[in-house]
This record gives C-alpha cells, sequence and structure tokens, in this order.
C-alpha cells in the first residue's frame, strides 16, 4: 500500500483535478473521457510497467539507471532527459499551485461570500494579471514542496502520500456529491458521460493520450525514481494496476465534482486552464446568499483538495532532481532542495508574470506559460514515454525484463500476462507515442 500511495500520488494531482476537466470541456465531454480511458489501459500503462521495470532493476536515479543498464551508450541522453522534464515541469505546475493556496486564503478569509456571484468570476483574470501577489503564493508553494522533499523518502514523501491520500479522495467525492445536487448539474453529467463521437477529432485523440500522459507521471523519470525505492518482492503488475485505476477515478470524480457545477454557474465548458478558478468560486459566492456558512465550508474544502492533489505531484517532480543530485553529484539533501528551490522559483517566476508584465512576450504564438506546457506536454513527455519503451522493448534482454516484472518467475500472474504486456511495450506503446509525437509537432 505505501508503494501505491506514493506512486498514486505522483500520478493523482493538478493533472486530475485541474486540467482533466478543462481538457473535458475543450474536448468535447464523454468521447473524450473514453479514448482517454483506452489510452490509459493500451498505452500509458505499459510505459508505466517499463518505467518501473528500469528503475527497480538498477535501484538507481534516473541517470544512474539508464548508466547501469546501458553502460557506455547514448542512451545517456534519455538519463539526462528525465532528470531535466520534471524540473521544468515542476516550475510552471507551483505556479497553479500557488493559484490554489491564494484561493485557499481567500476562503479562509471567507471572501466568496462577501462578493457577487458576478463580481466573483471575475475576479481570477485580475488576480494573476498582477505582478507580486501570484509571484508570491508559487514561491510558498514551492517552499512547501521542498521542504517536504528535504524530509526523506519515508519521512516525507510516505508520510504525506498515506495521509493526504486518502483525505483527497474524501474531499472530493464530498464535493461531487454537492456539485450534482445543484440545479442544472444534469446537463453536466450528459455531456461527461453521453458520448457524441461524431464531434471526436485528431485533436481530441492527441489530448487524451497527452493528458493519460501527464496524469500517470510517465516521461518525467518520477515512477523511474520511485520504483528504484522499491523492495524486490513487491508486485510491479499490482502497484501499476493499483496506481492506474487510482489515477482514473480520481480524474473522473474531479470531473463529475467540477463538470456539473459549471453548466449550473452558466460557464463556458471550454474555458481553459481558468475554468476551476472561475467556476467554484461563482458555485462558493451563489451558495452564500442563502447559506454563508455552508458556503464557506465548501470552499475551504474545495482549494484545501485541490492543494493537496498540487502538493502530491510538486513533491514528486522535485524528488527526481533531488535523488540524481544527492546520488550523482553527492550533495545532501537538503542543499539539493534549496538549489532546486531557486532554479526552478526562478523558471516558475517568468511564467507567472506572463499574465501580467511579460504577457507581451509570445514563443511560436504562445505567452510564456502556455509555451512551457506546451512545451512539457507535447515534446518531453512524449519523447521521454517513447524512449522509455524502446529502451525496454528493445536495448534491455526479455529476460531481464521477465524477471524483474514477475519477480523472479514467483508471481504467477504477472508471468501468465508478461507476453501480452511484452507485446504492448515492443510493439503497441511505441507506434502510438510516436504518432502522437509526431502529430504534436505537426
Amino acid at each position: 500500500m505505501a508503494v501505491i500511495m506514493a506512486l498514486a500520488g505522483s500520478a493523482i494531482g493538478l493533472g486530475n483535478i485541474w486540467r482533466f476537466p478543462y481538457l473535458v470541456g475543450q474536448d468535447g465531454g464523454a468521447a473524450f473521457v473514453i479514448i482517454y480511458v483506452v489510452a490509459t489501459l493500451v498505452i500509458s500503462l505499459p510505459i508505466f510497467f517499463a518505467e518501473s521495470v528500469i528503475g527497480r532493476r538498477s535501484g538507481a536515479n534516473c541517470r544512474g539507471a539508464i548508466r547501469k543498464l546501458s553502460p557506455g551508450s547514448q542512451w545517456k541522453w534519455l538519463g539526462f532527459l528525465m532528470v531535466f522534464t520534471p524540473l521544468w515541469i515542476v516550475s510552471y505546475y507551483s505556479v497553479v499551485g500557488g493559484w490554489s493556496l491564494e484561493y485557499l486564503v481567500q476562503a479562509l478569509r471567507l471572501d466568496f461570500i462577501h462578493q457577487t456571484p458576478d463580481a466573483v468570476s471575475g475576479s481570477f483574470g485580475r488576480f494573476i494579471s498582477r505582478t507580486w501577489t501570484p509571484l508570491a503564493f508559487h514561491l510558498a508553494f514551492l517552499a512547501v514542496t521542498v521542504a517536504i522533499v528535504a524530509l526523506g523518502v519515508k519521512s516525507g514523501i510516505e508520510k504525506f502520500s498515506k495521509i493526504c491520500l486518502p483525505v483527497l479522495f474524501v474531499l472530493v467525492v464530498l464535493i461531487a456529491g454537492y456539485s450534482v445536487s445543484l440545479p442544472g448539474a444534469q446537463k453536466g453529467l450528459t455531456y461527461m458521460f453521453k458520448p457524441e463521437f461524431s464531434k471526436v477529432t485528431i485533436h481530441t485523440c492527441l489530448d487524451a493520450v497527452g493528458q493519460s500522459f501527464y496524469s500517470l507521471s510517465l516521461g518525467m523519470g518520477i515512477i523511474i525514481t520511485y520504483s528504484s525505492y522499491v523492495s524486490k518482492k513487491e508486485n510491479l503488475l499490482v502497484s501499476g494496476l493499483g496506481t492506474a485505476v487510482s489515477d482514473l477515478l480520481f480524474a473522473l470524480l474531479a470531473g463529475v465534482a467540477i463538470m456539473p457545477a459549471v453548466f449550473a454557474a452558466g460557464i463556458e465548458p471550454a474555458s481553459g486552464p481558468g475554468l476551476i478558478f472561475d467556476t467554484l468560486p461563482y458555485i462558493f459566492a451563489q451558495m452564500g446568499l442563502e447559506m454563508p456558512w455552508l458556503s464557506s465550508a465548501a470552499a475551504i474544502l474545495f482549494f484545501l483538495t485541490i492543494l493537496f492533489a498540487a502538493l502530491t505531484s510538486s513533491v514528486s517532480l522535485i524528488e527526481v532532481g533531488v535523488a540524481y543530485l544527492t546520488e550523482e553529484r553527492g550533495m545532501k539533501r537538503g542543499w539539493a532542495c534549496v538549489l532546486l528551490f531557486f532554479l526552478t522559483g526562478a523558471v516558475g517566476a517568468v511564467c507567472s508574470l506572463s499574465f501580467g508584465p511579460l504577457a507581451d512576450i509570445r514563443i511560436f504564438g504562445l505567452g510564456l506559460f502556455d509555451f512551457a506546457d506546451t512545451f512539457a506536454s507535447n515534446v518531453l513527455l512524449t519523447l521521454g514515454g517513447l524512449l522509455v519503451v524502446l529502451f525496454v522493448g528493445w536495448k534491455m534482454s526479455r529476460d531481464d525484463v521477465r524477471d524483474e516484472f514477475t519477480n523472479g518467475g514467483t508471481k504467477v500472474w504477472n508471468a501468465r500476462l508478461f507476453d501480452f504486456f511484452w507485446f504492448l511495450i515492443r510493439f503497441v506503446a511505441p507506434i502510438g507515442v510516436a504518432v502522437l509525437f509526431i502529430s504534436n509537432l505537426l
């Protein structure tokens, strides 16, 4: 359970509760959800197993793992990519984490019941366009993240995941229960669960596979790093399936919590990254007109949920870099955390300012924050995932992979399913990811 909690903690985060709902809104609802589930099971899960095999077989960080399994080869660049990617992601991810922290503070101040719904609905745009407040909350969120990581794997990450994940599930179930009770919520449920495949485009499929990658933390080095800490007696099939099922369930619960509220508020579901920060404060302010104290409790509950979700993933992203610095460079864990705080904090500051003073700067037509997110999703993650399955499926020996996946042949079900997953790792996943990677570049 500790293994599943830690791995699920890395997977379950803002990718589910922030990114998944707005992609559902942008890509037409239920059809996107179905493609997302299929992509997770057929493409993403084999990649998850491939990363798990690399991590546990080597018992080392991303860079060290590739060096041990393929010494002196050009595959070393895969190791460096797996260290760079999570640090790039956490830089802008912590900006969104800072938004959740700011909104939690607003909820604790009872701001949502002291404003009209119309005033609240436009507050998000005004907040992110400021200079210092979003920047301060970005750095505060990042500081909390590195403090947890500095405590270590067992004292920090594992304990945090064991406490936060069960609380997170309970909170999102409570919010979903309230959301579906709102007037007009039925339209949101229909949007999520009644597919219209006529609206499916290649963009829908690409977004679904990309979100599956993002949500399961693939191509980021997280699974390799965490698996290097896993005992040889642990069952990789069970931990992988447990993580994937937990992640899918949480994503669907997050969708149920958000989409009915979106339709109840009359907000356009394709509103983009600010969807939850525009939608829920409106609902809380509307509720506050009749039930102010219930509204305040719900607001605190919801933004506390988002904050927990953000932290469970951000600690995993930072841990990849810390593992590299401590194992490969001999740094103390505390100093490694301090160094990464300043490096990722500086990049994240630029992303935060891209909504305000740096709003006019564009890269390929995108703002700095959007460019950072698009570059990570469309290039870094897919390239990393592709190289991982090619490394395991074509560089490592079949016997070594089978030995690791089946715990030396002692896990009966793993042995029975190995040929199926080996086929997915060697052929299905590489083709699927290659198509995704090339399509994203076109």
